[in-house]
């Protein structure tokens, strides 16, 4: 060819030749336009695939798209290429198997290619999506961990004050909304590892995230998932009675209607339906709306029994209580109700609230000379039993003494308190409930100055756990640091004993009391302040004058 050098690689555009010269003349080096051109010719190719994936018939854009990936797919490691050939493979609905292969089998590749090509690797490689996956959860169980474990002790803000909406655009939820986008396989591969956590840890917080995830895709309108997932409706509706933290009449009709309409044949969406109501979202407001529905009957000489609307709550939080049982044997059929729940542990509920009234009333009876009647201290041993038998009555026993508690009822609260050191499977020690407890006790901040209240509080229920229960010894330190101010002093230095950490105790609770410490620490007054010898008196040390350094 009689071109000379430059020209052969030069770009070969006739009118360009004359107008070369004046870059030179501006000490433009070839390179840098070179440079510019090319970044320019690229962005034009990216906007024409992805409008070649809008336009004309389906098979033909696809076929196109195909042809461009089969040009340029041999230059896709040129880092200056690459994003042509991802532009490409993105907009494929179906990328063609081998070309699949190559990108999983390279780390950078796999790395740099779109989400939407990750799904069509993800959906047939489940191990690959795990491993993806797997990281997210982890952070999402520690973030609910880190919420219980606080050191903001509050009644107003706690682990159930964010709105359902709220919650689901927390990271976790809208990655992993992301990385499903419409794949059905791959939402189907998520509630499948969220079963396999759930039954191997029986940690109900990937409850909460199998709810989370369907509402997230709902609040997109992914027709494509929702109308499969047999759930869908009962979340929907379940989602907004946590939203108001109360089952009203009618959601109650729509939900009753859900489970209902369990076909023989479909049982098996009871052990979904079931892990929904384990989310602790949602037995939160069952239980709510069970003590609200026990306060309403009182007022009414009403029995728990002719109660459709209490019997509903009790049917979906046994439901729930019995989520990991179901998954576990997969025997999917609804629990039994205990009929003793109904005819004997709720009426005796309500007899307490009825003491409290009768009691309240009698307070404000002019006293004769029998002298005022004093609060009943004790407890039907019957209670004590069914909170240690039983676990739905444990639930609603708990929910009742923090909602006795909350109305800062300290009679009530010190009369039932000793019927939960053994209560069903711990209950009473488990996280969530300690982290609403420890929230309501500083409603009762000015009892803690008195023996009688610390020493049934910490001797006789968190103490007795704390030595063989890490959780409960971080609890206790939270509430301390949150209103050791509040504590008599004599009593403070016994708990400040009492609570020191063992070999055994795991870091968090080594550093919390730490922090105790030096917060009591500061509270002490001074030596000067105790010693009753004049100031003068005291040896002064000697401190160096600057002339004799």
């Amino acid at each position: 060819s009689s071109l000379s050098l430059p020209d052969q690689n030069g770009v070969l555009l006739p009118s360009l030749q004359s107008a070369l010269p004046f870059l030179d003349l501006h000490g433009t080096p070839r390179l840098e336009f070179h440079q510019s051109v090319f970044d320019e010719l690229r962005e034009k190719l990216l906007e024409r695939v992805s409008a070649i994936a809008l336009e004309g018939k389906v098979e033909e854009r696809y076929k196109k798209l195909e042809d461009l990936l089969e040009k340029s797919f041999s230059l896709v490691k040129m880092p200056s290429i690459q994003p042509v050939v991802m532009c490409v493979m993105k907009h494929l609905p179906k990328v063609p198997e081998k070309k699949l292969k190559l990108v999983m089998a390279d780390k950078d590749l796999y790395k740099a290619c779109a989400v939407e090509v990750k799904r069509q690797i993800w959906q047939d490689n489940q191990a690959l999506f795990g491993d993806e996956v797997s990281p997210l959860l982890k952070q999402y169980i520690l973030e609910k961990e880190n919420i219980l474990f606080s050191n903001e002790i509050s009644v107003l803000n706690n682990f159930f004050s964010p709105s359902p909406k709220a919650r689901r655009q927390g990271e976790v939820v809208q990655k992993l909304t992301q990385m499903i986008g419409k794949n059905v396989k791959l939402y189907d591969m998520v509630l499948q590892f969220l079963r396999t956590l759930f039954l191997r840890t029986r940690n109900v917080h990937y409850c909460t995230l199998r709810a989370e995830l369907l509402m997230s895709l709902h609040d997109l309108e992914i027709s494509e998932i929702c109308t499969v997932d047999p759930c869908h409706k009962f979340t929907w509706c379940l989602d907004a009675c946590i939203r108001e933290k109360f089952v009203d009449n009618k959601r109650a009709r729509e939900l009753q209607g859900f489970l209902d309409g369990v076909k023989k044949g479909q049982e098996q969406v009871l052990g979904d339906l079931s892990m929904i109501l384990c989310d602790p979202f949602a037995i939160n407001t069952l239980a709510l709306s069970t003590i609200r529905h026990l306060q309403d009957l009182v007022g009414q000489d009403t029995l728990p029994r002719e109660s459709p609307d209490l019997l509903l709550l009790l049917r979906m939080l046994s439901l729930g209580q019995g989520a990991w049982d179901m998954i576990d044997s997969q025997v999917f059929k609804e629990p039994k109700m205990e009929v003793e729940l109904i005819t004997k542990f709720l009426p005796m509920l309500m007899s307490f609230v009825v003491d409290d009234h009768t009691f309240n009333v009698d307070q404000k009876l002019p006293s004769e000379e029998k002298g005022p009647i004093p609060y009943p201290s004790t407890i039907p041993e019957a209670f004590t039993k069914f909170l240690q038998d039983n676990r739905i009555a444990c639930e609603i026993g708990l929910y009742y003494i923090l909602h006795i508690t909350k109305q800062r009822n300290k009679n009530a609260f010190l009369r039932l308190l000793p019927a939960l050191v053994e209560t069903f499977s711990d209950l009473a020690f488990s996280d969530i409930f300690l982290h609403l407890l420890t929230g309501n006790l500083t409603l009762l901040g000015d009892e803690f100055a008195l023996e009688e209240f610390c020493t049934s509080l910490f001797d006789g229920f968190f103490l007795t756990a704390c030595s063989r229960k890490d959780n409960v010894h971080r609890h206790v330190l939270r509430l301390l640091l949150h209103l050791h101010h509040k504590v008599a002093p004599a009593k403070l230095e016994s708990l400040q004993k009492a609570l020191e950490p063992t070999k055994q105790s795991g870091e968090a609770v080594k550093e919390l009391y730490n922090q105790l410490s030096e917060k009591l620490e500061l509270r002490k007054p001074s030596p000067a302040e105790v010693t009753e010898t004049p100031s003068m008196e005291l040896p002064l040390p000697t401190v160096p004058t600057p002339a004799s350094r």
